[in-house]
């Protein structure tokens, strides 16, 4: 018993747990510690909407409306899809319980905002959701015999929910924070399930991973870029005997 308090204590676990998520753990303790709920403003709104989405679809004049602002299907114009699609993230599904929806919300934008911030979560969050939706069409075009492809009949499906903008910003959270094994955890899990039941939205959340990928790859070039260029500016600078650019 002792043995196994220390390993957990003071040993490896404790040491991989501060090396994963202790950034992320300081981060958010403290954004919510010295603001609170003021810090994720965003979030609350979000789940606020939700919410309100989730009432009205549910009354007898309700279910139509909703449907025309956040109703996507891979059926429908593209323009209409591509309208439709900010506001579908905020849309719960008809088939699954709302807390889910809320509950993912609340918890992955709430630490998305504190992490990188309002502007880059809806970014990413819509990034990842527009993926999932240009995938189905792409899916459908290619067809069921095709590893990639769907079913003709998964262009009728409702494609509404928070899904793929949380897998999506979950990764990319933790690609930020260099937990990279948290990140492998849930991209693994998405192909698990997609393995497990082969549907529309276990591949959207692929889709959205992949977005999510190419966006932290461009984001690195172009960080890599960056500082060979600061770092040959300031050579160049010490060799012509001007003072080194101060980054």
């Amino acid at each position: 018993m002792k043995a196994t308090r220390s390993l957990i204590g003071n040993g490896p676990v404790r040491r991989f747990a501060r090396r994963e998520w202790g950034p992320l753990h300081l981060a958010v303790r403290y954004a919510l510690t010295t603001q609170r709920w003021r810090a994720v403003p965003m979030t609350l709104g979000a789940v606020a909407l939700t919410s309100l989405f989730q009432v009205i679809q549910n009354q007898p004049w309700g279910f139509r409306p909703v449907q025309l602002i956040g109703s996507v299907k891979a059926e429908d114009a593209l323009w209409i899809s591509l309208l439709r699609t900010p506001l579908s993230l905020f849309v719960p599904a008809l088939d699954l319980p709302v807390w889910g929806a809320l509950g993912q919300l609340l918890l992955v934008f709430g630490i998305a905002e504190i992490c990188i911030g309002r502007r880059h979560t809806l970014l990413i969050a819509y990034a990842a959701t527009l993926a999932g939706t240009m995938y189905a069409r792409v899916g459908i075009a290619l067809g069921p015999d095709s590893v990639l492809g769907l079913p003709a009949s998964d262009a009728k499906m409702v494609d509404t929910g928070p899904s793929a903008a949380v897998v999506g910003l979950a990764v990319y959270v933790c690609w930020r924070y260099r937990a990279y094994w948290t990140a492998g955890v849930v991209a693994a899990s998405m192909v698990g399930e997609v393995l497990l039941k082969d549907n529309l939205a276990g591949k959207e959340h692929i889709a959205a991973i992949v977005a999510v990928g190419v966006l932290c790859w461009i984001t690195t070039v172009r960080q890599k870029r960056r500082r060979a260029r600061a770092a040959q500016g300031r050579r160049t600078g010490s060799l012509s005997g001007a003072p080194p650019i101060k980054s």
